[in-house]
């Protein structure tokens, strides 16, 4: 049996049919069912990461995890699971993991979740996605008022990847033995500027949107109070880092699916309607 936690999530939703369609048993956690609109035969957990007593019941009889990022209460998770007698456990961490494990305990986000999982002594791979296409759907607001995108060094180069992409990947590492110890860092299929993810946004919807290039300091003042200032900090030298350190494709996708990752293009069309 196979536990997907998060699974009313973008990924862990996403997964769940990646499954499904395999075959494979599959037990999801969730804290609203209905929400998550589960297709037929996936076995149903109410609850939640966060809520300790919630998990003993949705471990049992669990020999492979699915874990979301939650690193505020991975050491909960960590006693459940060995107390279930979990075997596997794929963890959704990130790209910035290795630069984490550099630095103050006091920042870690992505490496908390994997040093407390491999020091649970489970079977472990760590997935290690970097920034997500969906992102940019934050653009959306400004793109429908003014049909322009502001955003600070129009020069980072990234390489965005799609969520379907990711999930696609988690699947076959699920259903696997192959990856086991390893950190699997993955990519959509090319390099990308801000400027240039406007252009596709713009072929999408069929109509004219410029980019605006915008002072480090108003972003921050713009973003700090929605989602704190040191969450804003931290973007913010991403994307100057990503300027200085152009990122490159990671093959990830097309080794471990068979099939080319989303272009940055395919995914703006298929979200159009978002960007209307």
């Amino acid at each position: 049996m196979i536990l997907v936690t998060g699974a009313t999530a973008s990924v862990g939703r996403l997964l769940v049919d990646e499954l499904v369609a395999a075959g494979a048993p599959v037990r999801a956690l969730t804290n609203d069912p209905v929400r998550a609109a589960l297709p037929d035969g996936v076995e149903v957990a109410h609850g939640y990461l966060g809520k300790r007593r919630t998990l003993p019941a949705a471990l049992a009889g669990v020999d492979t995890v699915y874990l979301a990022p939650l690193p505020a209460y991975v050491d909960d998770f960590v006693s459940c699971a060995r107390d279930a007698g979990v075997r596997r456990v794929v963890v959704l961490s990130g790209e910035p993991a290795e630069y984490e494990a550099q630095g103050d305990p006091a920042t870690w986000h992505y490496y908390r979740l994997e040093r407390a999982v491999e020091a649970g002594g489970f079977d472990w791979t760590f997935l290690r996605p970097g920034q997500f296409m969906n992102n940019t759907l934050g653009w959306a607001p400004s793109i429908k008022a003014e049909g322009v995108v502001r955003a600070p060094y129009p020069n980072a180069v990234q390489t965005p990847i799609d969520l379907a992409d990711i999930a696609a990947v988690a699947r076959v590492v699920l259903l696997s033995e192959r990856y086991g110890g390893q950190k699997i860092v993955m990519s959509g299929p090319e390099g990308i500027t801000p400027p240039e993810q406007v252009a596709q946004i713009a072929a999408a919807i069929g109509r004219d949107v410029r980019f605006e290039e915008q002072a480090p300091a108003e972003y921050l003042a713009g973003l700090a109070p929605v989602i704190g200032l040191e969450t804003a900090q931290w973007l913010l030298d991403g994307f100057r880092m990503m300027a200085e350190h152009p990122m490159k494709p990671e093959p990830a996708v097309l080794e471990l699916t068979g099939r080319p990752g989303t272009t940055y293009a395919e995914w703006a069309r298929a979200h159009a309607d978002a960007f209307r």
